[in-house]
């Protein structure tokens, strides 16, 4: 409305994005990578704002967002960070913990941006990971010779889905369990006015 070509940092198909490409596909384009900033193409003149998917990880969009920045200085972004408090809250955590660990479990669901994302960061810092969505999933085998395991969730995850993996976890290995909360996640929405 105001004049402004998007670009949208996202991955082509989440439901996120399709649902914002739907809103003004002629004034948005979609980049996933610091290549397809390199291949977009505005005018010094153009008016040109950035928008992030919300699940995406906060390093991934940081080195998007400064290549996107550097190329085109004329390119304003939200006043408040796009990414969900509890993505980067999760993503955070487990890079604090990773040193401490030979492996990451993820419970979410497979079509979870944001489990999907955890089991990138861990395996960048090179440790195996595994996505399940929920205890029936699990395979022994897996942890073989691991002595400390991250359990962690997608942020929609149910946390009795986690508890199961856990439970089971502890029945195969006679495990210890240590409960790390590096952040709360205590944040409470009000219901609109028109509904209270």
């Amino acid at each position: 409305e105001q004049g402004y070509t998007i670009v949208l940092v996202g991955h082509d198909g989440h439901d996120e994005v399709v649902g914002t490409l739907g809103y003004a596909p002629e004034r948005i384009r979609l980049v996933s990578s610091p290549d397809d900033v390199d291949r977009l193409e505005f005018a010094a003149s153009d008016k040109i704002a950035y928008l992030t998917q919300t699940t995406l990880r906060v390093d991934e969009v940081q080195i998007i967002v400064e290549r996107l920045r550097r190329r085109f200085p004329q390119c304003v972004g939200a006043p408040k960070e796009d990414i969900c408090y509890a993505t980067q809250n999760r993503q955070e955590s487990l890079k604090r913990l990773l040193p401490e660990a030979d492996a990451v479990l993820v419970v979410g669901s497979r079509n979870s941006s944001n489990s999907n994302r955890l089991v990138e960061v861990a395996r960048e810092f090179g440790r195996p990971a595994w996505l399940v969505d929920g205890a029936a999933e699990l395979d022994a085998d897996w942890f073989t010779g691991k002595q400390t395991l991250i359990v962690t969730a997608g942020a929609s995850a149910p946390e009795d889905l986690v508890a199961d993996c856990v439970r089971v976890l502890c029945e195969w290995f006679d495990a210890t369990v240590e409960e790390h909360s590096l952040r709360e996640e205590m944040v409470e929405f009000p219901l609109p006015i028109e509904v209270r």
